[in-house]
């Protein structure tokens, strides 16, 4: 890189500036050299406290302002969580890198009244007991999983929501992101491990990107070097689900994905709001060898195909293109199953509730 001041986009949380830190510790290692300076910004997520996500009506929450400050050239970079990316960006704009993920899973976190006992889980709390969450996903499978609990939302950021449980009995327990908590350093807290069987995650959830002009070809050649293969094929696959399932906030989507011995599985859920109705559909495709490019063709290249919203240079463009396609056909097998219907009364629904708030 040559020796101007990279600019880092982030969100003001606590969890968002050590995940922004680590990306930039991981670039210092590759050009110590390099120099930072992070703007951080509050987005229409952070401010709207008192509503669900899924009824605020926008799908890109924790992205706009950010992206509206590298559009304008204020900064050069974003950090995000990728789960919080829509899955069709702005034009001009491009995920130039994705880390390694953290584990992708939900976790419950306990009341203190319940946490004296490492073997409760969400099954073996009493019937009525309340659990916070405001992810329609993960409220979908659960009260189709464990009909005897109920379900409040909860909104806030990490610290907030877990303050919010510890010092109130409203709730018995909450849901929260596996990796945000190990990375806060409260891997502690986890009780239990929500496994596919109980509850499949959020796209992309658990994995770190990095967002760029697509027009930035130095600075997409230096981030590129961050991909993690594995992960960048698995949230190809993803993302491509649900854009292809026009899915966002307000829908019940929820995914898994496998990449190993170079077969790519996906597996993909729709699901009403109660949970009454599931759809589900898993398919597996073969990847060409070798996946990861030498360097030598990284350089010479001049322009780059997106997969996803995502740039590869280092990764076989006939891998990711499989990937992507993995993510259509998945999707579109759930449209011929009625996922179209369910997405459509869902969004109904969500639509409904925002009216009356």
């Amino acid at each position: 890189m040559d020796s101007k001041t990279i600019k880092v986009g982030s969100r003001k949380s606590q969890l968002a500036m050590i995940q922004t830190e680590a990306v930039i510790a991981k670039l210092k290692e590759l050009d110590p050299a390099a120099t930072f300076e992070i703007l951080t910004m509050e987005t229409i997520g952070d401010q709207i406290q008192n509503v669900a996500l899924s009824q605020i009506g926008e799908s890109n929450l924790f992205t706009k302002e950010l992206e509206v400050a590298l559009a304008d050239g204020r900064i050069d970079m974003i950090v995000h969580s990728l789960k919080d990316l829509p899955s069709t960006l702005p034009p001009e704009m491009a995920i130039t890198a994705v880390c390694e993920r953290e584990d992708p899973h939900d976790a419950m976190v306990l009341h203190p009244k319940h946490a004296g006992n490492p073997s409760t889980t969400l099954e073996s709390l009493p019937p009525g007991s309340v659990i916070g969450t405001s992810s329609v996903r993960r409220v979908a499978q659960l009260k189709r999983k464990y009909p005897h609990l109920e379900f409040q939302d909860i909104r806030g950021n990490l610290n907030t929501r877990l303050r919010k449980l510890d010092e109130a009995d409203t709730y018995s327990a909450i849901i929260l992101a596996v990796a945000g908590l190990k990375r806060m350093g409260w891997g502690d807290r986890i009780s239990q491990v929500l496994t596919p069987d109980i509850s499949l995650y959020a796209v992309s959830q658990g994995a770190l990107a990095v967002e760029t002009k697509t027009n930035n070809q130095q600075l997409i050649k230096f981030i590129s070097q961050l991909h993690h293969p594995e992960t960048l094929l698995r949230c190809v696959t993803e993302r491509a689900l649900l854009r292809s399932l026009a899915g966002g906030c307000s829908a019940p989507v929820g995914t898994h994905s496998v990449l190993e011995n170079n077969q790519l599985s996906l597996t993909g859920a729709v699901l009403s709001l109660d949970g009454s109705q599931y759809l589900t559909e898993t398919q597996t495709v073969t990847l060409s060898t070798p996946i990861v490019l030498p360097k030598e063709s990284m350089d010479q290249s001049t322009s780059y195909q997106m997969y996803s919203s995502i740039i590869g240079p280092n990764i076989s463009q006939d891998a990711l293109k499989a990937a992507e396609d993995l993510g259509i056909s998945v999707a579109t097998k759930l449209h011929e199953n009625g996922a179209t219907e369910i997405l459509a009364k869902a969004k109904e629904e969500n639509d409904s509730k925002a009216e009356k708030k």
